[in-house]
């Protein structure tokens, strides 16, 4: 039995969220608490496994009770935001102070019956993710030096996918990439307006330029394109130029956008001229996909169980034989960059 405690300041909310984990017979809510001061002595009479965190709140915001709780007392922690772009800044925030995952509250993005099944899938997944503390990331003083862009095609195209944990791992193979990397396409599974933050996050440290994607972007060496929260994103090839569409289907795996329709996309588009990387997630999204990337002859790694928050999607990927080969995080980009590198195009 996981053992959550809820802390939001409204009632409402607090009812709502008790009401949805209530339904799931592996999860007991063990309290509610209306701000971070009755939280503490929650925590500490209580223990909860699991703790859900509204940001906005009274006497003490949730960002500043997260950086608290993870010197003194960690735990795995689901931060609930409201989906505004003051919002979205500080669900970027509160994944550098450590929270598992953001999700929006009802009313949002998500309407109460669907957060249910969201929220109950992903208290498991922070029961079961390996918590690591990490000291705040200070935004970068000055935005680091990225090459000038050349007008000519891409070839290659590098995709990556991750869920939990995600942010943090796409940030670290990010940081590590050169700025002549073949054009690169991102999914993460987040909800609108916080990929908006993410792309911006990604484009203050890393060499290449990271927007978020918005259709009909060229894959270009250099670019990194964010799949918009709510949007498939899929790899369309126009002669020997590879471009970029969204698209409005269904959830797959109770996402959108999904990993599978990005990876089976550039499968059909690229074949062997792309390289695939799964990373840390709860579930199975980008298995399939990045079967299809193997079969079509892309080279393809997956993290490493030692180094994902969760593994669940690396994990999947490898039972199905998706990945050519699996990695540790800090490895993973030097292995991207070497295995596009001995892609030739003829």
């Amino acid at each position: 039995m996981i053992k959550v405690l809820i802390v939001d300041d409204s009632a409402t909310v607090r009812r709502i969220l008790t009401e949805s984990l209530s339904k799931d017979p592996g999860i007991q809510v063990v309290g509610a608490a209306p701000d971070p001061y009755v939280a503490r002595e929650m925590i500490v009479a209580l223990q909860p496994d699991v703790m859900t965190l509204d940001i906005e709140m009274p006497r003490m915001d949730g960002l500043s009770f997260l950086e608290k709780i993870m010197k003194h007392w960690p735990l795995p922690v689901v931060v609930i935001s409201s989906l505004t772009e003051k919002g979205s800044d500080e669900a970027m925030r509160a994944f550098d102070l450590g929270a598992v995952e953001v999700l929006t509250k009802p009313g949002s993005a998500y309407s109460v019956t669907d957060l249910g099944p969201i929220l109950g899938r992903t208290i498991r997944a922070a029961y079961a993710a390996r918590l690591r503390l990490r000291a705040p990331v200070a935004a970068p003083s000055a935005a680091v030096a990225k090459p000038t862009l050349l007008a000519r095609t891409t070839n290659k195209i590098l995709a990556i996918g991750a869920s939990t944990g995600g942010t943090e791992a796409i940030k670290a193979v990010l940081d590590q990439l050169p700025g002549d990397t073949p054009g690169t396409v991102i999914v993460q599974h987040m909800p609108p307006m916080f990929t908006a933050s993410f792309a911006k996050r990604l484009d203050q440290t890393s060499r290449l330029r990271v927007a978020e994607a918005r259709g009909g972007e060229e894959l270009l060496p250099g670019l990194a394109f964010v799949a918009p929260g709510g949007h498939h994103v899929v790899v369309v090839r126009s002669g020997a130029r590879y471009h970029l569409e969204l698209r409005d289907g269904p959830p797959i795996h109770f996402q959108r956008p999904a990993v599978d329709v990005t990876f089976m996309s550039v499968a059909k588009a690229a074949g062997a001229n792309a390289v695939g990387v799964l990373l840390t997630g709860m579930g199975s999204d980008g298995a399939e996909g990045l079967l299809a990337m193997r079969r079509a002859g892309a080279h393809t790694i997956g993290q490493d169980e030692a180094s994902c928050v969760v593994y669940g999607m690396p994990k999947a990927a490898y039972d199905l034989g998706s990945v050519c080969e699996q990695a540790t995080l800090s490895r993973i980009a030097a292995k991207a960059t070497d295995a596009l590198a001995r892609i030739r195009i003829e």
